[in-house]
């Protein structure tokens, strides 16, 4: 894995966290822990919803401000034990709550291609500090799309693996059948190592399971199947459309077979993933009480001091969240909304596992669109809209990927491959391919570079 040497990283947090706010926390270079190990010399910055012991754990939140993680989360342990050195935590989405890391109670984090614009969300903070080259890799967590429509945003690679794969021992749960611990790097290959040691089984996690095979198998596009989803083709814009067309008439140049697939649920998969995960956050955020290990605003009882915490030190989208899914598991609403949505998620895993008895990877877009900006930033509802191409995978489980693709006004397009359960290794060989064979991939590199930092 190619690094840039603890050195040149501590000088670009230096010269560019001020500016960009992507660290909230930074461990002292003179501090930072370096052992030897396949990751030996690799700086890797860790979302503040993923505890490392002895560093704070915000969750982004104020509620949690001065909270210090007593634990390290089993994915920083194999890290670390396999020789990488965690900088700092970084900035989020409040709970991993949003689409742009302006929900962060700590402020913005600014895009580093263009600091008037977002880098995305909940994962702002990891995908502004690995495209400033602020740290070698980061970890971020992927609710809907967290980890991968940042990525698209930032010009570099988002990996959600198939879930299980990386314990989520040590994240701080938002939606639990959801959450998935995942990767944010400059190469793909880079991605291939850290899975490599940080992915298995972990008895702390219900929830794991036994990593599937990471090796390079080498990837042949002309004995490769890829679907492209119609209904999806009305809803990218046209900064969006020239990439993922150049993308199809390359693999197609190169051999690949094109599949047009129909998804007609997919204008149902905002409305489930928001009744499924705002239910599961309901219950997970039950736990900040003001009375255990939160910032506490006293009151008479039990209730009130409860009460008066949360409603003080909780953001407006957590709120918000808390309160519809408490609503849609209420006796009155449970059937209609939680149940139904319970249903419906289980048809959208079966339509996508009949994809994939016809294709071998799914591409779309990451996002719709190029990062907005803060200052334009769209309403509630058009922010969950933004994770329209991104849920399925988290709703299915399945391992997706977001690769930069092109540039359009001096911004990042990207877009993501999706592949069935457990071939997270196909998935990776399908990136590296793009990475050496899709050109405009080369000038996300160049251009974060020359033109920004």
């Amino acid at each position: 894995m190619e690094t840039l040497g603890r050195k040149e990283i501590y000088a670009n947090i230096a010269a560019h966290n001020k500016a960009l706010n992507a660290y909230l926390q930074i461990v002292p270079e003179t501090a930072a822990q370096a052992g030897a190990g396949p990751l030996s010399g690799v700086c890797i910055g860790v979302k503040d919803n993923i505890a490392v012991a002895g560093l704070q754990l915000t969750c982004g939140s104020k509620l949690l401000e001065r909270y210090v993680a007593p634990y390290t989360a089993t994915v920083v342990e194999r890290l670390v034990a396999a020789g990488a050195t965690v900088t700092g935590k970084l900035n989020m989405d409040e709970f991993a709550m949003g689409s742009a890391t302006t929900y962060s109670a700590y402020g913005d984090t600014k895009n580093p291609w263009d600091e008037e614009r977002t880098p995305g969300g909940s994962s702002g903070g990891s995908a502004a500090a690995v495209a400033a080259k602020m740290c070698d890799a980061a970890l971020g967590s992927d609710t809907g799309g967290s980890v991968r429509q940042p990525a698209s945003y930032c010009g570099i690679y988002g990996y959600k693996p198939t879930y299980g794969t990386l314990s989520r021992y040590g994240l701080t749960a938002f939606a639990s059948s959801l959450d998935q611990i995942g990767i944010l790097t400059r190469r793909p290959g880079d991605i291939r190592e850290i899975m490599a040691v940080a992915a298995g089984h972990d008895g702390r996690d219900a929830t794991s399971i036994a990593a599937p095979s990471f090796a390079a198998q080498g990837f042949d596009p002309a004995k490769m199947r890829i679907g492209i989803i119609t209904e999806y083709e009305q809803k990218m814009n046209p900064a969006v459309r020239p990439a993922y067309d150049r993308c199809i008439e390359k693999l197609k140049t190169a051999g690949a077979t094109i599949i047009p697939l129909s998804f007609p649920e997919y204008d149902t998969v905002i409305s489930v993933y928001q009744v499924i995960a705002t239910a599961e956050a309901s219950a997970n955020l039950s736990r900040f009480d003001g009375i255990r290990y939160t910032a506490r605003a006293e009151g008479c009882d039990f209730r009130e001091t409860t009460a008066q915490s949360r409603g003080r030190w909780f953001g407006p989208e957590v709120k918000r969240r808390i309160l519809l899914g408490t609503w849609v598991l209420s006796r009155a609403y449970y059937d209609s909304y939680y149940l139904r949505a319970a249903k419906v998620r289980t048809v959208i895993l079966k339509r996508w596992q009949e994809f994939f008895g016809k294709v071998d990877l799914v591409l779309t877009p990451a996002t719709a669109g190029i990062a907005f900006k803060r200052a334009e930033q769209p309403d509630t509802f058009a922010l969950y809209l933004e994770d329209l191409f991104t849920i399925p995978a988290n709703l299915t489980g399945m391992p997706a990927i977001a690769v930069p693709a092109a540039t359009h006004d001096r911004l990042p397009v990207g877009l993501q491959l999706t592949a069935d359960l457990s071939r997270d290794g196909m998935l990776l060989d399908a990136a590296e391919w793009l990475d050496k064979n899709f050109m405009d991939c080369a000038t996300i590199e160049r251009g974060c570079r020359h033109d920004t930092i």
